[in-house]
């Protein structure tokens, strides 16, 4: 059995190795083969490792927040094996174990940290058997794949009996998940002076799981997020044992809030922005704090963490590729991953705490991986920043409904230009930014994203995310 076993590893680790020499990132690939031979491949691999496993899952910030994590634990002294390129599916989590393995049944880690897609979560965690599971939030995204979030709760309800849970307080559908989990362990904001003058048109989660009635929002502070209550059965909001407080958000490049745990509070100044990020780094503390990380470690490694790929990742463009002429300087671009209203609307806010008009190139695919269906842009508070912009330019296979969207949201068409071809829309938004002496800011889905990059590396200007 076990020599059966090593031939098939030696297979896919083959094709993994055949795979990068042709420039792809081999992060599911080879293990859906693996996955193929050997369907049991994750479970048998996953026993090696010395701690267990842990899984993340969430519509948004899933990688953002496993990256945190991992630098938490690495500062702990724990070495993992981690699914870092964001391969979120049962393919993705056996290549990242797959390359883990070593001979005589050893493993090249003592945890296992996965972030797993939220359809995935159920069929990895019945192989992996986690010792604990971070659910951070639920959006509505990609309808016609996902289906409403009702039923994503509803499958993870009857999958995750057994698992230690490590729940958003803040989000209504996960936090309900506790209800049969007397050991669950809540994270949350405590800062009211983030409350929104009200909830976005397009929120999600308004109506009680128990009973049906709606909600009463105490404060909003991100989409559904918030403090709310039900006035028919009484269901409320747990309180948290892992909170953010004394929030301060710094544009574009940085955020800072006081953490607060069971075992003490600390400052952390984080390199990464907007509320979206602090919610991430408080999961990840959350999680840390679940495994009995000590809170020295947990304060060292979020204030160490760097932006995940694509995820506020800040990079300087050269000055030759740009296309700028005359010596002014190439411009900074951050990549900011926008795939459904919440996160483009947590953006959209994160930008408009930047002084002055912006840049923008905004990257709008309806490939399998971005849903189909890209009506969601119309929930997309865009009216937030139109005024603002002295430049948006549209790209991506859908850039001419990414362009009606905007003329929608009050922007001058003088001021969109629509541009399908990535590369000759990045060369010209940047010209366009250069000569403002502007930062550019691109918004693109995640594989338009995944696109950008590549082309980013292609020019020398970012390394690969794969490497």
């Amino acid at each position: 059995m076990a020599g059966a076993l090593a031939a098939k590893l030696l297979l896919a680790r083959g094709f993994a190795a055949l795979a990068r020499l042709r420039g792809g990132g081999a992060t599911s690939a080879p293990g859906r083969l693996l996955l193929t031979l050997a369907p049991d491949a994750i479970a048998t691999l996953g026993a090696r490792l010395q701690r267990g496993s842990v899984l993340v899952s969430a519509t948004n910030g899933k990688t953002t927040t496993a990256a945190l994590a991992a630098g938490i634990l690495q500062q702990a002294g724990v070495s993992l094996v981690h699914n870092r390129a964001g391969a979120n599916m049962a393919g993705g989590v056996a290549t990242a174990l797959l390359a883990a393995t070593r001979p005589r049944t050893q493993i090249d880690g003592e945890l296992g940290l996965f972030e797993v897609d939220e359809l995935w979560l159920d069929a990895v965690a019945a192989q992996l058997k986690p010792r604990a599971v971070l659910l951070a939030n639920l959006f509505r995204d990609q309808l016609d794949r996902y289906g409403e979030l009702e039923a994503i709760v509803e499958r993870w309800q009857h999958s995750l009996r057994a698992e230690r849970l490590v729940l958003n307080a803040d989000d209504p559908l996960v936090a309900d998940l506790g209800r049969e989990h007397p050991g669950a362990l809540y994270f949350g904001v405590e800062d009211d002076s983030l409350a929104l003058a009200g909830m976005a048109h397009a929120a999600d989660a308004k109506h009680c799981r128990r009973c049906g009635a709606p909600y009463v929002f105490d404060a909003v502070y991100l989409g559904h997020l918030g403090h709310y209550h039900c006035p028919s059965c009484g269901a409320r909001r747990p309180s948290p044992a892992v909170s953010a407080r004394e929030v301060v958000l710094h544009g574009v490049r940085a955020a800072g809030f006081t953490l607060r745990t069971p075992a003490g509070e600390g400052r952390i100044e984080l390199e990464l922005p907007g509320l979206y990020n602090v919610y991430n780094a408080l999961a990840a503390a959350a999680l840390a704090t679940a495994l009995d990380v000590p809170l020295p470690d947990i304060l060292a490694g979020l204030g160490r963490a760097r932006a995940a790929f694509g995820r506020a990742e800040r990079l300087r463009l050269s000055t030759a590729r740009a296309g700028v002429a005359g010596g002014a300087p190439a411009p900074e671009l951050q990549i900011m991953l926008v795939k459904n209203p919440a996160g483009a609307n947590e953006v959209l806010r994160t930008l408009a705490l930047e002084p002055g008009r912006h840049d923008l190139l905004g990257v709008l695919n309806d490939k399998i991986a971005d849903g189909r269906d890209v009506s969601w842009i119309w929930d997309a508070d865009f009216e937030l920043l139109a005024a603002r912009i002295r430049r948006f330019t549209c790209s991506g296979t859908r850039a001419e409904e990414l362009a009606v969207r905007l003329k929608y949201a009050g922007m001058e068409p003088a001021r969109l230009h629509v541009q399908r071809d990535l590369d000759a829309a990045l060369q010209s938004a940047a010209v366009e930014a250069s000569g403002a002496g502007s930062p550019l800011y691109a918004l693109p889905t995640y594989t338009a994203m995944l696109s950008l990059r590549e082309l980013l590396v292609a020019r020398g200007e970012a390394s690969s995310a794969w490497a």
